[in-house]
């Protein structure tokens, strides 16, 4: 072979490695990449699932009804939303490990509750028997921008420790609705 052959060969070969290199890393950067969902994003899957079962039927369930669950589910929603001001900005979920009957994943929510912002970010460990599935909570990490309330912050940092998300939710949508009354008693008096 001539010189300018192998020069030619080797271009396309460096070149090809390159393409393998991006590639590569876009792949990477793929796995290991959070899904982030705004109201948004869902709503526009919400219609896109919408249009797509229009026409199609696969003996399963008609598309009316499942419209109607649909429809509930939406309205479920919003009910839960407006009872307990909690509105979520942004979901994210990576599964760490699983193997046979363990799932670990993390996940990662933003929110506001009427006025109060708040982060969370833990560990769901799924353990699945023959009946069920046990869900536990671990390495829960919560961020608040309550300010200096010295008392939410014991409680957050309890919260913390017992991994116990039902007791945040609950306890955040009460302190949160009665920090708006009490905002809104304050401008009264301004």
């Amino acid at each position: 072979m001539d010189s300018r052959n192998c020069q030619m060969y080797e271009d396309e070969i460096q070149l090809l490695e390159e393409e393998i290199k991006l590639l590569t890393e876009k792949y990477e950067d793929n796995q290991q990449e959070s899904i982030f969902f705004s109201e948004e994003e869902i709503l526009t899957s919400i219609k896109s699932l919408q249009k797509e079962f229009q026409g199609e039927s696969k003996g399963h369930e008609s598309t009316s009804e499942l419209k109607a669950q649909l429809e509930s589910l939406e309205t479920d929603l919003s009910f839960l939303m407006k009872f307990t001001g909690i509105q979520f900005r942004s979901h994210s979920k990576k599964t760490v490990e699983k193997d046979g009957n363990r799932t670990v994943q993390k996940h990662r929510l933003s929110g506001n509750c009427h006025s109060l912002c708040f982060q969370l970010e833990f560990q769901l460990l799924e353990m699945q028997n023959k009946e069920s599935v046990s869900p536990v909570v671990n390495d829960l990490s919560i961020v608040m921008e309550s300010g200096e309330d010295s008392d939410m912050s014991k409680f957050v940092s309890s919260v913390e420790e017992h991994g116990n998300l039902l007791t945040f939710f609950r306890s955040l949508s009460t302190y949160a609705e009665w920090c708006e009354h009490r905002r809104c008693t304050f401008l009264h008096f301004k």
